[in-house]
């Protein structure tokens, strides 16, 4: 049972970095164009969750004691790099009045990833529960953060292209850099369990 848990989160974190090495270029490549800087953030998670799902994978080719509590900080360190470049971009926007585009391929790679993310996130949470392995529940941690990423972001982007509110943008923004303080921390200190 325990082998094939483990084959199970193996392929989830493959489906995870392949998901979302597509969702970070074509969110990088559509906030730079639309000068989004809650997309290029979006984008920006997906390559956190690369980041995260790479070392969830090296966690489980090493010894787990020896490695998790290492693991576990590299995903925290990766959520606080995110914060604090969304953070500084989204308050440089709000203060130059920066004003973004609409971005239609933003708002449909968000709502995509509305329903992909949540449901991802729990299947990893449950493998990571049945074969006790505290980096893949951080990691679904993560995951489910992206889901949260993609409805402010999505929010941003609708409110931007259909009432014209460019302050929507940097403010979704703000709203990922907080989560992901948030994630980050717990992260750091190992509270994945709960």
């Amino acid at each position: 049972m325990l082998d094939t848990d483990r084959r199970v989160a193996f392929r989830l974190e493959g489906l995870t970095i392949g998901w979302n090495t597509i969702e970070a270029v074509i969110a990088i490549t559509a906030g730079i164009g639309a000068s989004s800087v809650a997309l290029i953030g979006f984008g920006l998670d997906s390559v956190v969750e690369v980041s995260a799902a790479l070392v969830v994978l090296w966690q489980f080719f090493g010894i787990p004691e020896d490695r998790e509590r290492r693991a576990l900080r590299l995903i925290g360190g990766c959520f606080f790099a995110l914060a604090a470049y969304v953070a500084a971009s989204s308050v440089y926007d709000l203060a130059t009045r920066s004003e973004p585009d609409a971005s239609r391929v933003g708002i449909v790679l968000t709502a995509v990833s509305l329903v992909v993310m949540p449901a991802l996130a729990i299947v990893k949470r449950r493998a990571g529960q049945r074969i006790g392995s505290r980096t893949l529940v951080a990691d679904s941690t993560q995951t489910r953060l992206c889901a949260y990423l993609s409805a402010s972001t999505l929010a941003g982007l609708a409110a931007n292209a259909g009432f014209g509110w460019w302050w929507a943008d940097p403010l979704a923004a703000l709203l990922i850099a907080y989560v992901a303080v948030t994630e980050g921390r717990e992260a750091w200190r190992g509270d994945t369990c709960c």
